[in-house]
């Protein structure tokens, strides 16, 4: 399937089991040197919450994406291609979401740039009792501290909302004013 949207023209690819569930797929970034992100995830989607359990989330999650990023290295994928996600919500409790979030530091210190989704996640639900479609407040603040930990790239659904909240976080964190926009590193989904 990845072959067929790279042919159609796509110049991105999102593995959510960062090359586990199709080891061949890392092949194919390297050949056709397109970008990629790997992502953090316990389990399978079928079995990710069910009980998910860590010593450390932060350290685990931290050590299974250099872990991937060196496989995916190893296969010929050039560094400067690939991009990190913890993966927010993926096999993970509030609290473990939380956790990362406040240590989200830790993940961009592994040196790539760091993907950043919780748009309108259960878990932001479960904090604030909003419904999903009432969560763009919550979204924009969770990507605001994202932001000032070092995430980079941020999936979103309410765009406007976003592009606001990091564009002050943005203009106050650099002390500078017009600051960069991150218009260039919002995303939708």
């Amino acid at each position: 399937m990845a072959a067929a949207a790279l042919d159609a023209g796509a110049d991105y690819v999102n593995d959510v089991t960062a090359f586990r569930s199709d080891p061949g797929l890392a092949g194919l970034v390297a050949e056709r040197g397109v970008d990629c992100c790997l992502m953090h995830m316990l389990g399978t989607p079928r079995t990710m919450q069910r009980d998910p359990r860590y010593d450390d989330v932060v350290s685990e999650v931290k050590a299974f994406l250099e872990a991937r990023l060196a496989y995916a290295v190893g296969e010929g994928v050039a560094e400067e291609r690939v991009m990190l996600d913890p993966g927010i919500g993926f096999g993970k409790t509030v609290e473990h979401n939380l956790e990362l979030i406040r240590r989200l530091d830790e993940i961009v210190a592994i040196g790539r740039p760091v993907v950043f989704g919780v748009s309108r996640k259960s878990f932001l639900g479960k904090l604030t009792g909003r419904e999903v479609g009432d969560r763009a407040v919550a979204t924009a603040a969770a990507n605001v501290l994202a932001l000032e930990r070092g995430a980079s790239i941020f999936r979103v659904h309410d765009v406007p909302e976003t592009v606001d909240a990091l564009t002050v976080a943005a203009a106050t964190l650099t002390d500078r004013w017009p600051a960069t926009s991150p218009r260039t590193t919002t995303t939708t989904t």
